[in-house]
């Protein structure tokens, strides 16, 4: 392991030679529309979040290259503990559009049911585990799965991904660590963006790289330039191959940036050099892939365009069932604690039917 960041694109999309991953033009196309597609989400996401439609939001801003990037090298039958920022994710592997949307709300058709925050998406239609909002946890909870999927015998290899704060987490520790021991198949991703909130990556530790810290679990540990696709797929699907062969687990730090504020209930302009944010746009992952695509002859203006249009159409559309959806029903709350109710649960359902109309009256001011 050294400090290298491996790179396949240059900035005006040009290949280095003997790197391209030879990857067909439809995957190259699919790759691209998922990055659009992610951005536009997020964009129409936090708009919904400022005209106060929705309570929150989490941006991937200038990130989709890196996790859309890790994510395809990925079988249907292999699993997914995110943490916020992977939007791309669900696009890639064929979510419907209306359960994501439905989720922002919190209304009828979240799979949830209207119990996480937005942008906590819980797709067991895709393999993707709900999304934990307390730092690192995914890390031990991916590395226990895997342990059970060796102990099965299954060909399952499971992907978490965590930002450079989550390494300071007891469950990146805890978690690399298991998984070390025990040589689970699974593909550990920091989406290194240099800012966990309002704390730079510079104070988060005291080694050179994040990605250093893999091989004092015994398992290697790779950076890769995080806005680069082409070079995040290869080494993911490296990654991917040597936990299917049994080989154990490897740690990948995409090295890229947060373009956008922590959250909705961020500001980042207060604490992060203007400078610095001009430097990293000049590196935006879609158009650094859509120069290469170019030379390719594989995008057009007329295409892109075309691509967005009928995304945000579509959008347009789901956020519009989502809407008009409705909250689900109170008694719901008690569906899915246990395989069997038990009797307290049972009795607080009775409790809560006899209420009737009153019911939104008794919760005042916090409307479930």
């Amino acid at each position: 392991m050294t400090s290298e960041v491996l790179t396949i694109l240059e900035k005006d999309g040009k290949v280095q030679k003997g790197k391209d991953p030879n990857l067909s033009d439809d995957r190259l196309r699919l790759l691209f529309a998922t990055m659009v597609k992610a951005r536009i989400l997020d964009e129409r996401g936090l708009t919904l979040q400022r005209q106060g439609r929705i309570g929150f939001y989490l941006q991937a801003l200038g990130q989709e290259a890196s996790h859309v990037g890790s994510a395809a090298p990925m079988l249907d039958s292999d699993w997914f503990f995110p943490a916020y920022r992977q939007p791309g994710i669900p696009l890639l592997r064929g979510a419907e559009l209306d359960q994501i949307v439905c989720e922002w709300f919190g209304h009828q058709g979240d799979p949830s049911k209207g119990r996480q925050m937005p942008v906590h998406y819980s797709l067991r239609s895709i393999n993707f585990v709900s999304i934990s909002s307390p730092i690192g946890t995914q890390i031990s909870q991916a590395a226990g799965a895997a342990m059970a999927a060796k102990i099965r015998k299954e060909d399952t290899v499971f992907m978490t991904y965590f930002g450079d704060g989550g390494t300071s987490s007891n469950d990146f520790h805890a978690g690399l660590n298991f998984a070390a021991v025990y040589k689970a198949p699974v593909v550990f991703i920091c989406e290194n963006n240099q800012w966990a909130i309002s704390v730079p990556a510079s104070r988060q530790t005291g080694s050179e790289t994040m990605a250093q810290k893999a091989v004092a679990y015994g398992m290697p540990g790779i950076r890769v330039d995080g806005n680069d696709v082409l070079a995040v797929y290869r080494v993911c699907q490296e990654a991917v191959d040597r936990a299917r062969k049994g080989e154990g687990p490897t740690m990948v730090e995409t090295v890229t940036y947060r373009m956008g504020s922590h959250s909705s209930s961020d500001d980042a302009s207060r604490y992060r050099d203007e400078e610095e944010y001009e430097r990293w746009k000049q590196r935006d992952p879609i158009v650094r892939f859509q120069e290469y695509l170019a030379r390719r002859k594989l995008w057009t203006a007329e295409w892109q365009a075309e691509l967005e249009q009928e995304f945000k159409d579509q959008l347009n559309a789901a956020i519009k069932r989502a809407e008009a959806a409705g909250k689900p029903e109170l008694g719901s709350m008690f569906d899915d604690v246990y395989l069997k109710p038990s009797a307290q649960l049972l009795a607080q359902r009775t409790q809560l039917q006899s209420l009737g109309g009153a019911a939104d009256e008794e919760i005042g001011e916090f409307p479930l």
